[in-house]
C-alpha cells in the first residue's frame, strides 16, 4: 500500500499546526519562564485559540503518523518526515515573512536531495 499520501498528509498538517502555535506565541509575545510566572503563562496559552488549534492538528498529525507506521518502515517514513522542514520554511516565508537566506535554502536543497535518494531506495 502507498504510504505517501499519509506521509504527506502528516507534514502538511504538522506544519500547520507550527504555523498555528507560531501566530499564538507571537500573540502572547516574549516571555521568561519562572515559576511566579508559570500560572498565567498557562492560562495565556490554554486560552489562545492558535495555540488550541495547533494543538488540535498535532494530534491529528499524530493520528495520520500512527497509519504510516502500521504501514512502512520507519528508515522510509521518518526521513520522508523532513518534508516538514521544507514546507515549513516555506511557509514561514510567505505566511510570516520569516527570512529564506541563502544558508536555508541551501540546506533544503540538500533536504531534498536526501529525500530524493531516500525514495529510490
Amino acid at each position: 500500500m502507498n504510504t505517501l499520501p499519509y506521509i504527506l498528509l502528516s507534514v502538511v498538517i504538522n506544519t500547520l499546526a507550527q504555523l498555528l502555535l507560531k501566530l499564538g506565541m507571537t500573540r502572547l509575545g516574549s516571555f521568561s519562564l519562572s515559576w511566579q510566572h508559570l500560572p498565567s503563562l498557562i492560562g495565556q496559552v490554554s486560552c489562545n485559540p492558535y495555540i488550541i488549534l495547533g494543538m488540535v492538528c498535532y494530534v491529528a498529525s499524530v493520528g495520520s503518523w500512527l497509519i504510516v507506521l502500521s504501514r512502512a518502515d520507519v528508515s522510509y517514513a521518518y526521513p520522508m518526515a523532513s518534508l516538514g522542514y521544507i514546507l515549513t520554511a516555506f511557509a514561514g516565508y510567505y505566511w510570516l515573512h520569516e527570512t529564506l537566506s541563502p544558508a536555508r535554502i541551501l540546506g533544503i536543497i540538500v533536504i531534498m536531495m536526501g529525500v530524493y535518494l531516500i525514495t529510490r531506495s
